[in-house]
């Protein structure tokens, strides 16, 4: 005698089977989806093309630097004044408008003059977020700069120092944090209705935050601002 579970499989089969003979035509039964789509892979355009002799430098390499006086207590950032970062930076590079290190010369005499001048300091506060996984905080601050361009600039700790990982400038709209992300929006010159929206990562090789997204956003009329974040996003 067949065992009982293997009766009724036998049955659940026979079955099976019927419904599919006599349903495919009927209410509820089996339709064909139509002719599949052919899989398309990318096409090679130009394959006569060269290949690159000397490949350019790796973005980013240029763009850490060691802040100069700064000494950071305990691998901690939030140990340091913020305000006395970018004033380091300023002194090391007085002349600097263009490139990574670039300020507006009244926007460095600003940050020279934070001490005494404190309501005209371009330096907003800062935030504090782990962005390169290790488990401690990055410093991530912002400079105030003419022809309402910002600049958002990234440090790390490293050896008892600081180290800038990240800086850019641009007409920025807004700054978020997703993830270990940091989200740049800014705004796109000559395209109105859209924006400019860069993803910074951080880059084991490079030891940078790079640009890992760089897209062109369409801007819904619509779209409410952004609520501004409380005391407590920042620690």
């Amino acid at each position: 005698m067949k065992p009982f579970r293997t009766v009724m499989g036998a049955a659940l089969a026979a079955m099976a089977g019927v419904l599919l003979l006599s349903g495919c035509g009927g209410a509820g039964g089996l339709e064909s989806a139509g002719p599949t789509p052919t899989a398309v892979g990318p096409v090679e355009l130009w394959p006569e093309l060269p290949p690159i002799s000397a490949p350019p430098v790796d973005y980013g390499e240029s763009d850490t630097t060691r802040i100069q006086g700064i000494k950071v207590r305990n691998g901690d950032v939030r140990s340091v004044d913020p305000v006395a970062v970018v004033q380091a930076e300023v002194a090391a590079h007085p002349e600097e408008v263009t490139g990574a290190e670039g300020l507006y010369p009244q926007t460095a005499r600003q940050i020279r003059d934070c001490s005494a001048k404190p309501g005209t300091c371009p330096v907003l506060r800062p935030y504090y977020r782990d962005l390169t996984g290790d488990g401690k905080d990055e410093l991530i601050l912002a400079i105030t700069m003419p022809e309402q361009r910002t600049a958002i600039r990234v440090y790390t700790p490293q050896d008892g120092g600081l180290i800038r990982i990240m800086s850019d400038s641009d007409a920025i709209v807004r700054v978020e944090v997703a993830g270990k992300d940091l989200i740049v929006r800014a705004v796109s010159a000559g395209i109105p209705g859209y924006e400019y929206r860069t993803a910074w990562s951080w880059d084991d090789q490079q030891r940078a935050m790079l640009p890992a997204r760089d897209e062109i956003i369409r801007v819904k009329p619509s779209a409410s601002p952004a609520p501004v974040p409380s005391a407590e996003a920042t620690r």
